[in-house]
């Protein structure tokens, strides 16, 4: 059986991932596609554990190594659990965030260094990649106070994380510039400045392209 892809989406809060995800997931269903999505951190019994943990704006005292590992502890067991057992399957994965979130949120937000994520990443990923990233291009500002909204109207405060500085912001759009950078041909830049159908439209084009060369590629 041929392996399935893996493709996520990236970006600051706020900046329309989870919409995205499940417009794109509607799309590739409609193509007769088989879809399953990994939510991060989270998308397991295990995962929703530590995703409590991680988002409550109660947990505010959460220092930034132990972050770090829960982060991963989260994304192992979805791992496990989830995504491999779907790739293995044949299926299209699509998550919201994975390693690159840690990368520019733990490593160049909270100031940890690509290598302490590296590090913990070759144990906790044993080498796994996503096939297209998807990155959410908008503003700090936009992309803040949308996530700021939405969590006003949630039953559970998630915003530890929209509770950052602005400085924090910053150096997590760098790191995410810095990523796309070094892996252009994984990693796809999105204005997510227009309206939400022209979005939709830029993804898809983009999943599209990628999709089509996938298939001249032949089995994997």
């Amino acid at each position: 059986m041929k392996r399935g892809l893996f493709i996520t989406f990236e970006g600051i809060d706020g900046s329309g991932k989870t919409t995205q995800l499940r417009r794109l997931e509607s799309f590739l269903a409609a193509k007769g596609l088989a879809v399953t999505v990994a939510q991060e951190p989270g998308g397991t019994r295990v995962g929703h554990e530590i995703r409590r943990l991680l988002l409550d704006a109660a947990n505010a005292d959460l220092r930034p190594v132990p972050e770090l590992l829960l982060y991963f502890a989260s994304r192992a067991q979805n791992i496990e659990e989830v995504i491999e057992p779907a790739l293995s399957e044949g299926r299209i994965v699509v998550a919201d965030r994975f390693t690159d979130a840690t990368v520019a949120y733990q490593g160049y937000g909270r100031e940890l260094g690509i290598e302490a994520v590296r590090k913990i990443e070759s144990v906790a990923c044993q080498g796994m990649q996503p096939d297209l990233t998807l990155l959410l291009d908008i503003d700090i500002e936009t992309g803040v106070g949308r996530a700021l909204d939405r969590n006003a109207d949630q039953p559970d405060d998630e915003s530890r994380m929209e509770q950052e500085s602005r400085t924090f912001y910053e150096r997590v759009a760098e790191g995410y510039a810095a990523l796309q950078a070094a892996d252009p041909e994984r990693i796809k830049k999105i204005d997510g400045r227009g309206s939400m159908d022209e979005v939709t439209g830029a993804i898809e084009a983009e999943v599209e392209s990628f999709l089509a060369k996938r298939s001249k590629e032949g089995p994997a």
